[in-house]
């Protein structure tokens, strides 16, 4: 592995396993000297596995809400190898022209693509399938493949025999269903709430190093950014909320603020830790409907945040949104009180999908001016009241109703922001 270069795992549809293959390739790497991942597109849960993997921390590298040169700059945090996992197919993004791809951020980048492919139900179709990916697009250069669930000796000889040299096969992983990643709720789960974590991840490091070609992985250096001006939040303190409840917090965002001056601060509303003293207040999103009643019976929290909203500006976002509200009816249908500072009341009795990147404005603080976001929970609004925080178009620029809520200095949206727009563009 050499420092400042890099290499894209990507597939041609969602499913496939690629998130093993790429947690696997990096514990296995790990083993052999300091490794990254990143994640392409708006993610939370993979970057944290990520970072268990591997021991480095783990960044988004969303093509669709950040400039280039922003993409450049959080990979240059660090001389590591970097392995960035793709979203969906390698060219799935945003309506209505596919940007904000896992294409895109290799072009950007200037990185390779190993394509992963599940052979399951499929012999020599796999080498089609890779060509057609392989010529696609200009730009794009799919430099190998790794062939995913394969059932047996003769299968991997079928998969393998109509693949060009320009495509060299790097792996062949048998399938092992023991070994696949579970999931609940969203479909997804989160790093800490996994107690055999690391003995996964093992068993997943030693499968690649048996059945991959680790010498073999292409990859490219990795040219170095112009400057980067971090756009941070106008607060001396800030005070965030982190625990299981509250994990979906963008590390670039935190980042950018400490880089503005800012000091940060967590506390743990399910611990039912007090707000610590502060200038603002983040309660990111995660999954307080799961904890809803523990919630609901934490005063410490819950009246320091009611004390706190009258001299410094709070903001939640999706699960914290929700949080500020009146209520929340979880999946059984029982309402738990909140804290109360925002009209709003969600169920969860009645899922319904909210998905879709966000072109966010607001006119007051904390995030005054432009942002890129996305959006994607299952909560139904039954009712919410008062001004709006954003005004909102979808990715395709159709206007779509004002996003969230504002009360006094309380405010928030189901929205997640991704990054500014105050930003030059390359």
């Amino acid at each position: 592995m050499t420092p400042r270069h890099g290499l894209l795992i990507a597939a041609p549809s969602s499913g496939t396993g690629k998130t093993t293959v790429t947690l696997g390739l990096l514990r296995a790497l790990s083993r052999r000297g300091a490794v990254r991942g990143a994640k392409s597109g708006p993610d939370y849960i993979d970057p944290r596995f990520h970072e268990a993997a591997c021991g480095q921390p783990c960044y988004n590298l969303d093509a669709w809400a950040m400039q280039p040169n922003r993409i450049r700059s959080l990979v240059a945090a660090s001389d590591s190898f970097l392995l960035v996992e793709g979203a969906m197919g390698l060219f799935d993004g945003a309506m209505p022209d596919g940007k904000g791809s896992a294409a895109d951020v290799a072009e950007i980048l200037g990185i390779p693509v190993v394509l992963v492919i599940d052979g399951s139900g499929m012999g020599q179709s796999a080498a089609a399938i890779a060509e057609g990916f392989a010529r696609h697009r200009d730009g794009v250069r799919v430099a190998g493949v790794i062939l995913n669930k394969v059932a047996s000796p003769r299968h991997e000889a079928m998969l393998r025999r109509h693949f060009p040299d320009h495509l060299p096969v790097l792996g062949a992983i048998p399938r092992r269903p023991d070994l696949a990643h579970p999931s609940r709720h969203l479909g997804l789960v989160q790093a800490s709430e996994r107690p055999d974590l690391e003995t996964w991840l093992d068993q997943v490091g030693d499968l690649i190093e048996a059945h991959v070609d680790l010498d073999a992985l292409p990859s490219s250096t990795i040219a170095r950014p112009k400057p980067h001006l971090a756009k941070s939040l106008p607060y001396a303190r800030i005070a965030i909320a982190q625990d299981e409840a509250f994990a979906f917090a963008y590390p670039h965002l935190l980042d950018d603020w400490r880089a503005g001056g800012s000091k940060v601060t967590t506390f743990s509303p399910l611990k039912n830790e007090p707000v610590p003293p502060c200038d603002m207040v983040y309660l990111p999103g995660g999954y307080p409907e799961l904890h809803a009643a523990r919630l609901a019976g934490n005063s410490n929290f819950m009246d320091s945040l009611r004390n706190t909203s009258q001299s410094s500006d709070i903001y939640g976002e999706c699960g914290g949104y929700m949080t500020l509200g009146q209520s929340i009816v979880d999946a059984d249908g029982t309402s738990h009180k909140m804290a109360g500072l925002l009209d709003l009341e969600t169920s969860f009795a009645q899922r319904k999908l909210h998905l879709g990147y966000r072109n966010l404005t607001a006119d007051g603080a904390p995030f005054k001016g432009a942002f890129k976001g996305h959006e994607f929970h299952y909560a139904t609004t039954l009712r919410a009241e008062g001004e709006p925080l954003f005004t909102a178009t979808d990715a395709e620029g159709t206007t779509l109703p004002p996003m969230g809520l504002r009360k006094g200095r309380v405010c928030g949206s189901f929205a997640h922001v991704i990054d500014s727009l105050d930003t030059p563009a390359d």
